[in-house]
């Protein structure tokens, strides 16, 4: 754990460390030369008041105005480049890695975080932190060297009066310490608040077809609305403590005006000071206002700021449940037999066995069948085979080998999967089923024809080319089924596991997908579950699964044979597909 949000930032500082330093020079060089310009003022006043003025002289100083403004406007552009390039370099390095590392969690992270939280990491967070990082820097900077130095121009003039100005100093820095602590609890409430209402709307969106079809609009908007309105309660009560907190500022800039206003009066009237100085003593203190009202941005950039360092730092900070270990080997492909050994799995201490004494052998080559009623375990099966998961205990062998101990990559790269719910990305057909990798057209074909695609690519506008998703076409469950298929043919891995492949397709394409796969026996080891037996029949061995337990195994004739839940399914789906046979 680190011992302060900020270290996040440490890395992105240090590469840009001479960037950093050309722009808080030139920063610097634009507050000297504002510190410059009431000494001009003051030398022009004295000139008029003593009527010593000359025309040339007012010119002289008219024109050194002019050229320090010139130059106070290009350092200011130069700082902006470097100081604002800087924060927007952590901006993209920070979402980079936040993207990067969500990717490694494993699936159990994703089964209790919101994905409307991770939204709202991915976009306000790192907005307020940028903005700390860059205006952030920037009011610090200021705060420090533009007050210290215009308070040292302002005791050159005189002291006494100068220290009269910073009566107010200490009431800030008291006050500041009070509010700071308030705005760093509000901002963390307001983000959660905001993490809410985007996981609301993200769900509600997602699911507008439900929500349509049974007229639950209103009670949607209800929901989003409670949610929101959470959202502006917590914004409300943040804007309670910035609404008092920056006013407060300003009253103590007006209170120190007003002290300079009668002691620097008085002392132009008994003219201990020439009023040059007064108006230049007046333009340093309004200098001066910008620092103190720094501090109270500044707090307010960083409380912001390092309440969404501290929730990013939470996400980087947890570690994936399921990783390489330290002496993890490559996998070298399966050459005997997948093994599966006293098999237990559950998915929290508070949840019954999802799976519970599995043994199976798998041999090279040969087709597993998986068939179960809903809730059996069987997706939960595949997903410990291609370590999505890890198992309770037991173990999972490849050749002997534990699959804990074979490298996570080399391992899912062996492994042709085909989940149970299709996902298509935005963009083509093509590009969903080749991830953007160039194939050869043969290949690609070849893939089409397996998943029975081709006939569906006739009917669309652009065939390969054509953009699925949203405001583009929208394709159907078993449209998308058949992507996925055709991304896993495409691919002739070693190993082929189907999560009930066929499950959304009617029955004569899911006989044309079936023959495809038959077509790859011997070429490959398939494991398939699937709730048409239609989809399993073939295989070399079957399995029945039951709340997590293996009931029956054996080939198709057998566990007819037997009367069981497999023969009973089997009788049940020959009834009803004997009509459409006829």
């Amino acid at each position: 754990m680190r011992s302060s949000p900020f270290q996040l930032l440490t890395p992105y500082l240090l590469a840009r460390r001479w960037v950093i330093a050309v722009g808080l020079l030139c920063l610097l060089a634009v507050d000297i030369l504002q510190l410059v310009i009431p000494r001009i003022v003051k030398a022009a006043v004295d000139g008029l008041t003593t009527f010593t003025a000359t025309p040339e002289k007012l010119l002289r100083y008219t024109l050194w105005i002019v050229l320090i403004s010139a130059a106070i406007g290009v350092f200011r552009f130069l700082w902006r480049h470097f100081l604002m390039g800087l924060s927007r370099e952590i901006e993209r390095g920070l979402r980079n890695r936040l993207f990067s590392h969500v990717q490694t969690l494993s699936a159990a992270y994703f089964h209790t975080t919101p994905t409307g939280t991770l939204m709202a990491h991915a976009t306000s967070d790192i907005h307020h932190i940028r903005m700390a990082a860059g205006m952030g820097l920037v009011a610090l900077v200021d705060a420090v060297l533009l007050g210290a130095s215009t308070i040292g121009f302002m005791a050159y003039i005189n002291v006494r009066l100068t220290l009269f100005t910073i009566i107010p100093m200490p009431l800030i820095v008291i006050s500041t310490r009070i509010f700071s602590r308030k705005m760093h609890h509000a901002y963390q409430s307001v983000q959660e608040a905001y993490s809410h209402l985007t996981e609301r709307v993200r769900e509600h969106f997602t699911g507008i077809r439900i929500i349509k079809a049974y007229t639950l609009e209103e009670r949607s908007s209800r929901v989003v609305e409670a949610a929101s309105r959470d959202c502006i309660d917590r914004n409300v009560r943040l804007v309670w403590i910035t609404g008092a907190f920056f006013p407060m500022m300003l009253l103590f800039s007006n209170i120190s005006l007003a002290l300079v206003i009668y002691l620097g009066g008085r002392q132009t009237i008994f003219n201990r000071i020439t009023p040059g100085d007064f108006v230049a003593f007046i333009s340093y203190l309004g200098l001066l206002t910008w620092p103190m009202m720094a501090i109270g941005w500044l707090i307010n950039l960083i409380q912001r700021g390092r309440a969404s360092l501290e929730r990013i730092g939470t996400v980087l900070d947890t570690a994936p449940e399921i990783a390489d270990g330290p002496a993890a080997r490559p996998f070298p492909g399966l050459a005997r037999e997948i093994s599966v050994e006293a098999l237990r799995f559950r998915y929290s201490d508070r949840t019954p066995l999802a799976l519970d004494g599995i043994d199976l052998r798998i041999p090279k080559g040969s087709t597993l069948g998986i068939v179960g009623p809903p809730g059996a375990g069987k997706t939960t099966l595949l997903s410990l085979l291609t370590r999505i998961l890890d198992a309770s205990s037991g173990k999972i062998l490849f050749d002997g080998v534990d699959i804990r101990d074979f490298n996570i990559a080399d391992l899912r790269a062996s492994i042709a999967y085909v989940p149970q719910e299709p996902f298509l990305f935005a963009g083509t057909l093509r590009e969903n089923i080749t991830f953007g990798a160039e194939v050869p057209e043969a290949d690609m074909r070849r893939a089409l024809d397996m998943a029975a695609l081709e006939k569906t690519l006739q009917n669309l506008p652009r065939g390969l080319d054509t953009v699925v998703g949203e405001k583009w076409v929208i394709l159907s469950g078993g449209q998308k089924q058949r992507v996925a298929l055709a991304r896993a043919f495409l691919r002739e891995r070693p190993i082929l596991v189907l999560d009930d492949p066929i499950s959304q397709v009617d029955a004569e394409t899911g006989d044309a997908i079936i023959s495809a796969v038959r077509a790859l026996t011997g070429r490959c080891t398939l494991i398939i579950v699937s709730h048409r037996i239609s989809a399993v029949q073939f295989a070399d061995s079957i399995i029945t699964l039951d709340a997590g337990r293996i009931t029956e195994s054996g080939t198709h004739r057998k566990l007819i044979a037997r009367g069981g839940y497999y023969a009973r399914t089997s009788l049940l789906q020959q009834i009803q597909e004997a009509p459409d046979a006829a």
